[in-house]
């Protein structure tokens, strides 16, 4: 071969060489890649750790491991080109962001002050403020081994708690009528069983020194007027009535730390006039 062609050939030989891009090396961790964004191992088992048992179980096949990194790189692509096209950017899309980032943090808030609050809780256990002893128990118990089922009507003005409650006092067979017609009351409070203690005072007063099947009322409380009926009384047994003694006992020791806590901070609540 003549020396020009063989320098000619070295040349084109040398160029091919330097157009040639190296591979980009691989993450150890890395699962795929989109573009220049690498899915890693920890990606894909954030994602696994979202399934249900079934899925991730599945997801852990190596079919099912190819089908999740599919599903994974689709979104990449998708995010990819919408990036692309700036929807990022939109007043839509900053929109819909913002109003979600103030849900979040409604969320956050939310269970921020819930922990504070139960971490606030175990200290006060932990300090035996709330602790209640067996003695306390079995004296409750003698005083109030028993427990009230009573029916009620709330109503939001006294006028009409008046009249309904005349009504009732007459005919106390038209209480279901009454009840759909004028009560204001949520279902979850249309019937209540409780033992002393378990409810509000007022109510749990009358209804302990009322006969059962006699209308009652009205008593005024922040709820509204209520007209009751107590239904039915029981004695319970020292078995079933001490985990609810105890939840008792310890809600009014939990009302004491709070009432001093009242002598700490000033509370006030402003009460709109009608």
């Amino acid at each position: 071969m003549h020396m020009k062609n063989r320098l000619i050939l070295a040349v084109l030989l040398l160029t091919a060489c330097g157009c040639q891009k190296e591979a980009p090396a691989i993450p150890d961790d890395a699962a795929a890649r989109v573009g220049k964004e690498t899915i890693t191992e920890q990606d894909v088992a954030s994602r696994l750790a979202l399934l249900t048992d079934d899925d991730r179980e599945f997801a852990q096949t190596p079919i099912g491991r190819q089908n999740l990194l599919q599903i994974i790189t689709r979104e990449k692509l998708i995010a990819a080109a919408a990036k692309d096209e700036e929807l990022d950017q939109s007043d839509v899309y900053l929109s819909i962001m913002e109003d979600k980032r103030a849900q979040l943090k409604e969320i956050y808030d939310e269970f921020a002050a819930q922990t504070l609050e139960q971490l606030w809780y175990n200290e006060l256990k932990e300090k035996g403020e709330t602790t209640v002893t067996d003695e306390e128990i079995s004296s409750y118990y003698k005083k109030y081994p028993y427990e009230m089922t009573v029916k009620q009507i709330i109503i939001d003005n006294a006028q009409t708690a008046d009249q309904v409650l005349r009504a009732l006092k007459a005919s106390p067979r038209r209480w279901k009528e009454l009840e759909r017609q004028y009560s204001v009351a949520p279902k979850s409070l249309r019937q209540l069983t409780f033992m002393p203690g378990e409810y509000l005072p007022d109510i749990e007063v009358i209804a302990a020194n009322s006969p059962t099947g006699s209308v009652q009322g009205f008593f005024k409380t922040a709820q509204g007027f209520h007209i009751i009926m107590k239904t039915n009384e029981k004695r319970l047994s020292r078995k079933d009535a001490e985990p609810r003694i105890r939840q008792v006992l310890e809600d009014k020791k939990l009302d004491q730390v709070l009432d001093s806590l009242k002598n700490k901070y000033e509370v006030v609540i402003y009460e709109k006039s009608e």
